[in-house]
């Protein structure tokens, strides 16, 4: 149940980010609401992970998994495409999430 506590966490993040654009500086109301929202989800649903996985490590994944995926919402939403070295960094972050997931001792699996 952990693992699906992290990925409502990273979702609402993103959701919750994906918004700010929306949100006009906080001047529109539904978007700003989904901000609040959505970050209150993500932060809820953080406190519940920690119960068994250590905070860097969750810190790490929840991170690492929403820039890639604020990426994609990006390039999607508001035609903001990442240039080549941003995605070999991007890959590098998922390379570490992997790693930390597959070989890590600290992470409850």
């Amino acid at each position: 149940m952990t693992y699906v506590y992290l990925a409502i966490a990273i979702i609402a993040e993103v959701a919750a980010t994906s918004a700010l654009k929306a949100s006009a500086e906080f001047t529109r109301w539904l978007p700003s609401l989904i901000v609040v929202v959505g970050y209150g989800i993500a932060f809820y649903c953080m406190t519940l992970v920690l119960r068994a996985i250590p905070v860097g490590i969750t810190y790490a994944i929840w991170s690492g998994m929403g820039i890639v995926l604020i990426t994609l919402v990006g390039a999607v939403l508001y035609k903001q495409v990442p240039d080549l070295p941003a995605m070999i960094g991007m890959g590098l972050i998922v390379a570490g999430v992997v790693v930390i997931h597959l070989f890590s001792r600290t992470v409850s699996h």
